[in-house]
């Protein structure tokens, strides 16, 4: 496929467009230095600046006509024509061989498998529990002993190394599986939350083979998934206009859940892009 410069350079502008509105809020703390306990996550932890957001690539095998300047640019090749860029999987592919590996593997092994919706966002309050200190300098909403109180009556089902890495030594031992990073692609399933908000993550890694468009989309759902992931987090967040989903109410895991099956359809469907996007149309079958 071929698409002629008034059209990819159409294309461009309109995802500069949309990813300055994605970011207008934070880029606005950031230039007053102000932090929030929610939404600065998307921007540390995944370490994707607002201007890389905004970058646009019309994703692998799709060449640019007329845009020999993105030849210059890391895994762009040239294409049919003399003046044609267009990126190219196979040149990432021996660039990064282990990493292209690791994201077809985690892409490919979650999609593989059944959501499991029993967590109920508990690996964030595995991460204070019985701790002096806490990683967000903000209130426990049920204080201390409240909030340990709801780790010693659940069940740990935490699946995904990345959070499970940051419990704390006492919360360890608690969760029924003990994770490590060279198993990851053997637990990381579709309900989990964090593994739909790493698609964001593996969009990024991939670079100009992901159509902005769909980088953009992944990044959506990291920030809707960002929130019920703090919701229904131990931490008073009535500061910043949080309401919480109290998962230690029947209440609040039925809603926690409901919110959960969705987010994993959504996920399912980006898992499934992204695959299409990178490896083509045989990825489509394969997923």
């Amino acid at each position: 496929m071929r698409i002629t410069r008034p059209d990819w350079i159409a294309r461009e502008k309109a995802h500069q467009e949309r990813a300055d509105a994605l970011t207008a809020d934070h880029r606005d703390r950031a230039s007053r230095s102000e932090k929030h306990p929610v939404w600065d996550f998307l921007f540390t932890y995944y370490s994707y600046k607002p201007a890389q957001l905004r970058r646009w690539h019309p994703g692998a095998g799709i060449e640019l006509a007329d845009a020999v300047e993105r030849l210059d640019w890391r895994w762009y090749s040239p294409g049919r024509s003399d003046d044609g860029a267009v990126p190219d999987a196979a040149a990432f592919a021996a660039d990064k061989p282990e990493l292209a590996a690791l994201v077809e593997r985690m892409l490919r092994r979650t999609a593989s498998r059944p959501g499991q919706f029993g967590c109920f966002g508990l690996h964030e309050w595995a991460m204070v529990y019985r701790a002096e200190e806490h990683r967000h300098a903000v209130p426990l909403r049920l204080g201390r002993a409240g909030t340990d109180a709801v780790v010693e009556s659940h069940d740990l089902r935490c699946t995904h190394f990345d959070a499970f890495r940051f419990f704390t030594p006492d919360a360890v031992p608690r969760n029924r599986t003990m994770l490590t990073r060279e198993e990851q692609p053997l637990f990381e399933q579709p309900g989990c939350l964090h593994a739909g908000m790493d698609l964001y993550k593996w969009a990024t890694k991939l670079g100009p083979l992901i159509p902005g468009e769909l980088l953009l989309d992944t990044f959506e759902l990291a920030r809707d998934i960002r929130l019920l992931d703090m919701q229904a987090a131990p931490y008073d967040l009535s500061a910043w206009e949080i309401t919480p989903v109290p998962i230690e109410t029947a209440e609040g895991k039925a809603e926690y859940v409901r919110r959960q099956r969705v987010f994993a359809d959504r996920g399912a469907a980006l898992r499934t892009a992204l695959l299409s996007a990178w490896l083509g149309e045989s990825a489509r079958s394969a997923a």
